[in-house]
C-alpha cells in the first residue's frame, strides 16, 4: 500500500456473512465513506423501483421540452442507462482539462447539474455510441424527482421514496446528497459505511429480494447485467449503469472514482466492498488485488 494507493476498508461476505473486514488508519465500521460513481448502481435500483410502480419506463422518450426540436427527442431512459444517449460529454477528472464532469460537479453545473446535462447537444444518433457520463445519471434523477412530483428546488419526495423504497428496505444507512436544484447527485455522491454499501451488493444478490420480500422487480438484476460494451480502459464489462468483471459469470460491479467497488459474484455466493483513494494509473491494480480475494471463493459446485 502506497500513498497513491490506500484501501481505507474493505469487507467481504460469503453466503451473506462478513468473513473477512478491513479498516485504515482513522477508519471503522461506522466510517461513513464517499461512493463517487457506485451511486449509479444505486440510481439503477431506484429506476428498477419506480418502474414496477408505475412511475416511468425505461422505453419512455421525448423526456424533456428542451429535446424535442432534435435528435434528442428519441432518447430513451434506457440508453441514459447504458451510456448510449449521443449526448455530448467529457468525463475528465484532471484539474485544468476541459471536463463535463468537473463543470457539473463544481463549476457552473453545481447547483443544477440535470439542467447542466440536459442542455448538452446530440454528438450522435441515440443508441449507437457507448460514451461514459455522469450527466446521463443525473438526467434520470431530474426524471425521478418529476415522476415522484417534487416541484424544482425540492428533494423531499425522491428523498423520502429512497429511503422508504431502498435503503430502509434493506437496512442499509445512507447519506445521499441533493443539489439545489434538488436532484439527487445519483452520479457520485451517497455516503455510507463500507458494511451498508455491502447490503446494497447483497440485494443484487440476492435477485432484488431481501429478507423474503421482493425490492426489485422481477428480471432487474439481470437487467443491469446485460453488457453490450467492453471498456479496455478499465477492462470491465458495462451493462446499465452497472459494470461486469469479465470471467465471473453473472458478476457486476459498481465501480467509483479513486477505486471504490462493490463486485457482486453470484456462482461464487460473493459480496466484495473496497473503498480507498487510488490514483487512475493504479486501478487495474486494485481490481487485480479484488479478482485475487474474489478466487479464493470456490464457485458453487466446483471444489
Amino acid at each position: 500500500m502506497t500513498d497513491n494507493n490506500v484501501t481505507l476498508a474493505q469487507v467481504v461476505l460469503h453466503k451473506g456473512e462478513v468473513v473477512s473486514e478491513f479498516y485504515g488508519p482513522d477508519v471503522t465500521a461506522q466510517t461513513t465513506l464517499i461512493s463517487w460513481s457506485m451511486a449509479k448502481s444505486m440510481t439503477h435500483a431506484l429506476v428498477g423501483i419506480a418502474q414496477m410502480d408505475g412511475l416511468l419506463n425505461v422505453a419512455d422518450s421525448h423526456l424533456f421540452p428542451e429535446w424535442e426540436a432534435d435528435d434528442r427527442r428519441n432518447i430513451t431512459v434506457q440508453q441514459l442507462l447504458e451510456m448510449r444517449s449521443g449526448l455530448s460529454w467529457v468525463e475528465d477528472y484532471v484539474d485544468g482539462d476541459a471536463s463535463d464532469v468537473i463543470e457539473m460537479l463544481f463549476g457552473s453545473g453545481k447547483s443544477d447539474i440535470a439542467s447542466y446535462a440536459i442542455a448538452q447537444p446530440p454528438a450522435a444518433a441515440p443508441g449507437v455510441e457507448w460514451v461514459y457520463s455522469s450527466g446521463t445519471t443525473n438526467i434520470v434523477t431530474r426524471l425521478l424527482g418529476n415522476g415522484l412530483g417534487d416541484a424544482k428546488g425540492s428533494h423531499v419526495n425522491i428523498e423520502r421514496f429512497m429511503r422508504s423504497r431502498l435503503f430502509e428496505a434493506i437496512g442499509m444507512q445512507a447519506q445521499p446528497k441533493f443539489d439545489a436544484a434538488g436532484t439527487f447527485v445519483g452520479s457520485s455522491y451517497v455516503f455510507a459505511t463500507a458494511r451498508d454499501f455491502a447490503k446494497f451488493g447483497l440485494l443484487y444478490l440476492h435477485d432484488g429480494v431481501c429478507n423474503g420480500v421482493r425490492i426489485l422487480p422481477e428480471g432487474w438484476v439481470d437487467h443491469a447485467r446485460a453488457r453490450h460494451v467492453f471498456d479496455e480502459e478499465t477492462g470491465l464489462g458495462y451493462g446499465a449503469h452497472w459494470w461486469t468483471l469479465p470471467g465471473e459469470r453473472n458478476s457486476l460491479v459498481a465501480a467509483g472514482y479513486e477505486g471504490q467497488y462493490i463486485m457482486v459474484i453470484p456462482d461464487r455466493d460473493l459480496v466484495v466492498v473496497r473503498l480507498g483513494k487510488t490514483v487512475a494509473e493504479l486501478r487495474n491494480t486494485v481490481v487485480a488485488e479484488l479478482r485475487g480475494v474474489i478466487e479464493q471463493f470456490p464457485v458453487i459446485g466446483e471444489r
